[in-house]
């Protein structure tokens, strides 16, 4: 399954329909990092409301998106973590570390025009 990826002004907006096998997390990693250079996006933000697991790898593939578009300067929001979700990284230890989440696209958007998406940490 491919990650649809759409282009809203200096934005991309990822959103994670369903849940992807390793492969497909990779090819979604280097698809993004295309993308940002190619439409010189300054954000970028990843929705996995429809996902009701983020296990390890996928916890550290997102990360790592983050921080590839960080190198390729766009700051980069995870929105839409369910609270089920939520729950179950916590008590697996798994952390997205200094990327910065929100609770929707909207927030999220909001974020990265607010410029409050520094390396300190979770934003919501």
């Amino acid at each position: 399954m491919r990650v649809p990826i759409l282009k809203q002004g200096d934005v991309l907006i990822a959103s994670i329909q369903a849940a992807l096998s390793d492969q497909e997390l990779l090819n979604f990693r280097e698809a993004l990092a295309e993308q940002v250079g190619a439409y010189r996006a300054r954000g970028v933000v990843i929705d996995v409301t429809a996902l009701d697991v983020l296990d390890s790898f996928a916890t550290r593939t997102l990360r790592d998106v983050a921080h590839a578009a960080r190198l390729r300067g766009a700051k980069t929001v995870v929105v839409g973590i369910q609270p089920e979700v939520a729950f179950a990284m916590v008590q697996l230890g798994l952390a997205l570390e200094s990327v910065p989440t929100a609770l929707d696209l909207e927030e999220g958007m909001a974020l990265l025009t607010s410029g409050r998406t520094g390396d300190g940490g979770d934003a919501g």
